[in-house]
C-alpha cells in the first residue's frame, strides 16, 4: 500500500474506486467497506484508494473540545488499513480552510479533480462539506455530471449489534476491551515508545516496559490490570498491562501505562512497542506494601496466562481471516462417486482461509444427500437444472465474495499443499488473472493428464493444445516443464482465478455449455493485458473423462463449435478474414478423416458444429461488439497479450512434420 500525504503530488489513479472517512479503529464495518473497494477495483482493472484525514476533523473544528477519544492513532490506522490490501491511502491534511469548503466544492474540486473516481464506496451515514451539509444522496445527485457511481455500504451487524466507532469507544471506556475486540475484528491497541520508569517492578520480580502514548486524544481504558500481548519487531509476546497511578507506591508520579512481558529480557528503551489489550482482569487497588503487591501480581499473572491461552485461538482465527479468502467450487452433475472419493483430499488442503462449495446442476443421483450426511462442512449451492459447465459456474459464483475462486472438477485429487503456490504467485503479481497447476493423470501419475497438462496454448488458427499434450499424444512427466511460465489458457479442470476479475469480465459464456469456455475467458483476460500463468509448484491429479468422455461425439461437436465461437469473439477482424477459410478447410479434412476411420458420429458432429456456428453468427457478432467495449474498459495494457499463441499451425506441425511433443514445436 502506498501512503500519500501531499495532495499536490497525487498520482493519476486509473479507474479509481474511492472511499472516504475517518476509519477510527478500522472496525468490522470499515473492513467490509474496504473489501468492497478492493474487489471493485480488481473487477474494473482499477486502483483502490482510501481517503482519510489528519488531524481528526473535530480537533480542528472544535480545538477546545477535550471530549474527543480516538480508537486509533494515524500510524495505527495506517497499519490496520494496509492489512486490507488496498492500493493507496491518502491522508488529507485537515485545516480550517478545508472545513469551510461547501459540499459542491468538495465534490468538484476535491473528489473529482484529485481522484477522478470511477466508483465512490460510501457508508450509509457519510457526511461532508461545510456544516456537514452533504450526504450520500448529494453524492448520487452528482453521479452523471461527475462520471462516478455511488456504492452504498449498509450497517454491518455483529451479534445483533450495529458496528460503530462510538459503540467501540464506549466499550473501551468501560474497560470492556474484550467486547470491543468483537466489533473491531482485532484487539484494541496502545502503541508508543518505551521510556524509563522507576524500575520498581524489576525489584519485585515483575519488570515492566513503560509506554509513552503521544496522541493526546488517544482513548485510554480505565485503570486496572489487563491481559495483553506486546508486539515487538513483529513478534507477539504474552504479558499483563497496568494502567493507573500506582497507589501502593504513594509517590504521586502520575498515571502510567506499563506492561510486564512474560519471559522477555531484552532492553528496548526508545523502541516502538505495540500492545494489544485482550481482557480486563481487575481494577487498580492500593495494597499495604511491596510484598503484598508482589503476591497480587503473581495472582494477576496466572489469570493473564489463563486468558491468553484461550485468546490464542482468536489470534490464529484473525490471522487466518487476514489471508486471501479462497472458494474451491466443484460443479457436480450426478458425480456422487467422485465426490465421495476425492472430496476428502480437497478438504485436507493446507491453506488457512478456504471454503469448499459444491454447486449441483440438479443431479438425479443422491449427491446432495451424500454430501449432507458425510461432508456437512461443505457448502452446497442447488441449481434448478443442468446448466452445463459454463452457466452452472456463472450461477454458482455470481454471489460469492471470495478473493479467489478455484474451479475444480469433481474427479480431481489434490495433495495437501497444492493451493498455496498459486495464491502466492497471484498475490505477488496483480497482473496475473488466472493460474493453472501441473495436472497429472490420476490413473498414471507419471504422465500428464489430457485436460490441461502443463498449461494451455493455442495456435493462430484457434486450435488448442497443451504443454505435455498435443491432440491425443500425452507426454510422460520428466520434469521437462517444471518452470513457472506464462501460458495462454488455464484448464477448467483446475483453474485458480481472481473472484472479482472473473465476474468483472463476465464469467464464462453461457452459450458454450461445456468445453473451451475457459479458453474464451482467458483470451478476454489476455486481450486486456493480463497474464495466465502455470506453476509446477502446485500439482493435482485428474481422473479425466468423468463427466463427458474425451472420445464422445458430443464433446467433438462442442469443441469444434466452441472453437469457432471463441475465434469470432476474440480474434481481430483482419486475422479472421484469413483464418476462417483455412479453418473450414481443415475442419472438413478432420470430418473426412473421421469418416475414413469409421467414426460416423464424430464426422457428423464436425459438420453440425459448423452449421450451428453459422446459425448463431449474428448473435456472436453482437457479443463481439459488447466484449470489445468490456475489454477496452478493463484494459491494463495497450495491446493484447499473445504469449502462449503459436504462430504456426499445430495441425501441420503434428500431422505433417510429426512433431508430437511441445518441446519440438
Amino acid at each position: 500500500m502506498k501512503v500519500h500525504r501531499d495532495l499536490s503530488k497525487l498520482p493519476y489513479f486509473k479507474n479509481a474506486v474511492v472511499t472516504i472517512g475517518s476509519f477510527d479503529g478500522v472496525h468490522l464495518g470499515h473492513k467490509k467497506l474496504l473489501k468492497k473497494v478492493k474487489d471493485l477495483a480488481i473487477a474494473n482493472s482499477g486502483e483502490s484508494v482510501v481517503v482519510t484525514f489528519h488531524p481528526h476533523p473535530r480537533q480542528i473544528i472544535y480545538p477546545k473540545d477535550s471530549g474527543l477519544h480516538l480508537i486509533s492513532t494515524t500510524e495505527e490506522k495506517i497499519d490496520l488499513i494496509a492489512q486490507s490490501g488496498v492500493d493507496h491511502l491518502v491522508i488529507v491534511p485537515f485545516t480550517v480552510e478545508f472545513s469551510q469548503v461547501s459540499a459542491d466544492e468538495y465534490i468538484q474540486r476535491f473528489l473529482v479533480e484529485k481522484f477522478h473516481p470511477k466508483f465512490l464506496v460510501i457508508g450509509y451515514d457519510h457526511r461532508f462539506g461545510f456544516n456537514r451539509q452533504g450526504d450520500i444522496n448529494y453524492l448520487k445527485w452528482y453521479e452523471k455530471t461527475a462520471g462516478y457511481q455511488v456504492v452504498e455500504i449498509q450497517k454491518q451487524e455483529v451479534d445483533q449489534i450495529a458496528v460503530s466507532s462510538t459503540k467501540i469507544r464506549n466499550l473501551i471506556l468501560e474497560g470492556d476491551v474484550k467486547g470491543a475486540s468483537k466489533l473491531l475484528g482485532h484487539y484494541f491497541e496502545l502503541s508508543g515508545k518505551v521510556v524509563k520508569g522507576q524500575q520498581i517492578g524489576s525489584s519485585i520480580g515483575f519488570p515492566t516496559a513503560n509506554i509513552r502514548v503521544e496522541e493526546k486524544a488517544k482513548i485510554i481504558p480505565p485503570d486496572g490490570i489487563y491481559a495483553a500481548y506486546a508486539i515487538y519487531e513483529g513478534k507477539r509476546h504474552p504479558g499483563m498491562l497496568y494502567i493507573g497511578n500506582r497507589p501502593t507506591l504513594k509517590n504521586k508520579s502520575g498515571r502510567t501505562i506499563e506492561i510486564n512481558i512474560f519471559d522477555f529480557n531484552e532492553v528496548i528503551y526508545e523502541d516502538e512497542l505495540k500492545i494489544e489489550l485482550v481482557d480486563f482482569i481487575r481494577k487498580d487497588e492500593e495494597l499495604k506494601d511491596l510484598d503484598a503487591l508482589r503476591q497480587r501480581l503473581s495472582e494477576d499473572k496466572k489469570a493473564a496466562e489463563a486468558i491468553l491461552e484461550k485468546a490464542w485461538k482468536q489470534v490464529i482465527e484473525w490471522e487466518r481471516l487476514s489471508q486471501p479468502s479462497v472458494g474451491i467450487v466443484i460443479l457436480n452433475y450426478n458425480g456422487r462417486k467422485y465426490l465421495e472419493e476425492y472430496l476428502p483430499s480437497v478438504l485436507s488442503t493446507k491453506y488457512p482461509n478456504f471454503e469448499v462449495i459444491v454447486a449441483d446442476n440438479a443431479s438425479t443421483d443422491d449427491s446432495i444427500e451424500m454430501l449432507q450426511a458425510k461432508f456437512p462442512q461443505v457448502g452446497i449451492i442447488k441449481l434448478n437444472k443442468n446448466h452445463g459447465f459454463a452457466k452452472g459456474y456463472n450461477l454458482a459464483l455470481q454471489d460469492l465474495e471470495h478473493d479467489y475462486f478455484v474451479l475444480l472438477n469433481s474427479d480431481v485429487k489434490t495433495p495437501k499443499k497444492w493451493l498455496q503456490p498459486a495464491i502466492k504467485l497471484m498475490e505477488k503479481d496483480r497482473t496475473v488473472a488466472a493460474v493453472q497447476p501441473k495436472i497429472l493423470s490420476l490413473a498414471q501419475p507419471e504422465y500428464f493428464e489430457y485436460a490441461g497438462a502443463a498449461g494451455g496454448w493455442i495456435d493462430f488458427l484457434g486450435y488448442p493444445f497443451c504443454r505435455g499434450r498435443i491432440f491425443d499424444t500425452v507426454e510422460k512427466d520428466l520434469g521437462q516443464y517444471d518452470q513457472q511460465t506464462e501460458i495462454f489458457w488455464a484448464s477448467g479442470a483446475c483453474m485458480i482465478t481472481r473472484g472479482p476479475l472473473f465476474n468483472g469480465f463476465g464469467g464464462f459464456d453461457n452459450e458454450f455449455f461445456a468445453h473451451l469456455e475457459e479458453i474464451d475467458l482467458c483470451w478476454r483476460f489476455k486481450r486486456a493485458g493480463y497474464k495466465i500463468m502455470f506453476t509446477p509448484k502446485s500439482v493435482v491429479y485428474h481422473l479425466g473423462g468423468g463427466t463427458l468422455g474425451y472420445h464422445s461425439p458430443y464433446k467433438t461437436y462442442l469443441n469444434f463449435r466452441n472453437s469457432h465461437y471463441t475465434l469470432l469473439k476474440n480474434e481481430s477482424v483482419w486475422r479472421m478474414a484469413f483464418i476462417m477459410p483455412v479453418r473450414v478447410a481443415l475442419d472438413t479434412v478432420a470430418a473426412i478423416m473421421f469418416l475414413v476411420n469409421g467414426r460416423w458420429l464424430h464426422a457428423q458432429a464436425v459438420f453440425g458444429a459448423f452449421f450451428t456456428f453459422l446459425l448463431a453468427l449474428v448473435t456472436f457478432i453482437k457479443k463481439r461488439i459488447e466484449i470489445e467495449k468490456l475489454v477496452e474498459r478493463l484494459r491494463i495494457l495497450p495491446q493484447t497479450n499473445r504469449i502462449g499463441m503459436l504462430s504456426k499451425s499445430i495441425v501441420f506441425q503434428y500431422f505433417i512434420l510429426r512433431k508430437k511433443v511441445f518441446n519440438k514445436l
